[in-house]
């Protein structure tokens, strides 16, 4: 048989899953990634891979990786990534790995887990959104994802909200990703949350503070969200990440907010939901795209 081997390089965690060439999921790991030690986490990668080969006795595998940054064109590697996980720009995977092996956009893998069989599976035009440290994104144009010159098409969380709050990574003023990736909540809880889990654990006991700053975030989302009605016209909009993970805290607002944001020609809406893979979806689709890649 033929595997696949998925792998998401996130600032937290190394995530790792083998599936066959239906889509199944046959084993998962995970894995700290050390952020700061670009040699540790290479190798922490290699060893969630030959964990997952010896699982599936290794014989007729490929191996995606999943990671932020822009890829080469070839997918061998990822060609840029500024300000987070040094030493992975420029950094040939299937060199150090001995394997074939594809390198993608960690929220353009995620779409394909969705699209292919997950929570907009059959739609043609889709966005996707990982809320998470911070906000990818991916879009899918007539079936196909659309990456733009450069590879560059997809960097939702650097959209403009507020042009008046600071410059995110990428230089961008008040951009989606400054205004509610889990990077940036002690800066928008002025020092009072450390994490999304913290400020969303204080608004359910009803913290005054809390449930300002979250539907402040909430709001500035759904004004991404609308935005991107207008400009992309998508069928549906996909939420992943571990913020998507807030549930109704965070659809049920949301839903509110898109009601007054959303320009409905025709009585037409996006419709939004909750990607079906969580924390998985990155390496699933990384994972399809390498056997898509060296299968097909």
């Amino acid at each position: 048989m033929k595997f696949g081997i998925g792998i998401d390089l996130g600032g937290t965690r190394i995530k790792g899953t083998a599936i066959d060439t239906d889509g199944n999921i046959l084993h998962r790991l995970y894995m700290p990634t050390f952020d700061g030690d670009g040699a540790v986490w290479k190798h922490a990668v290699a060893d969630t891979v030959n964990d997952l080969l010896e699982k599936i006795n290794g014989s007729d595998s490929v191996v995606g990786i999943s990671a932020p940054g822009l890829p080469s064109h070839d997918h061998t590697a990822i060609v840029y990534m500024p300000g987070r996980m040094q030493g992975l720009e420029n950094f040939l995977w299937e060199e150090f790995l001995q394997r074939p092996t594809y390198v993608l956009n960690d929220a353009v893998a995620a779409l394909i887990a969705e699209t292919t069989s997950g929570a907009a599976k059959n739609k043609k035009h889709v966005v996707m959104l990982t809320l998470g440290t911070g906000v990818g994104g991916a879009i899918m144009i007539d079936g196909k994802p659309y990456l733009g010159a450069f590879n560059k098409a997809g960097h939702i969380g650097h959209m403009v909200i507020n042009d008046e709050k600071d410059k995110d990574v990428t230089g961008m003023p008040g951009s989606l990703e400054e205004c509610i990736g889990n990077c940036t909540v002690e800066k928008r809880s002025k020092g009072r949350f450390t994490s999304t889990h913290d400020l969303l654990t204080a608004y359910n006991n009803g913290d005054a503070l809390a449930r300002d700053v979250w539907l402040r975030s909430v709001k500035q989302l759904a004004i991404g969200i609308a935005s991107l009605t207008n400009i992309l016209s998508p069928e549906t909009i996909v939420l992943g990440g571990g913020i998507a993970e807030a549930g109704h805290v965070l659809f049920e607002p949301l839903s509110e907010y898109v009601d007054e944001f959303e320009w409905r020609t025709g009585g037409n809406k996006v419709e939004i939901v909750k990607a079906v893979y969580g924390d998985l979806a990155g390496t699933i689709g990384a994972a399809s795209f390498a056997m898509n890649k060296a299968y097909q």
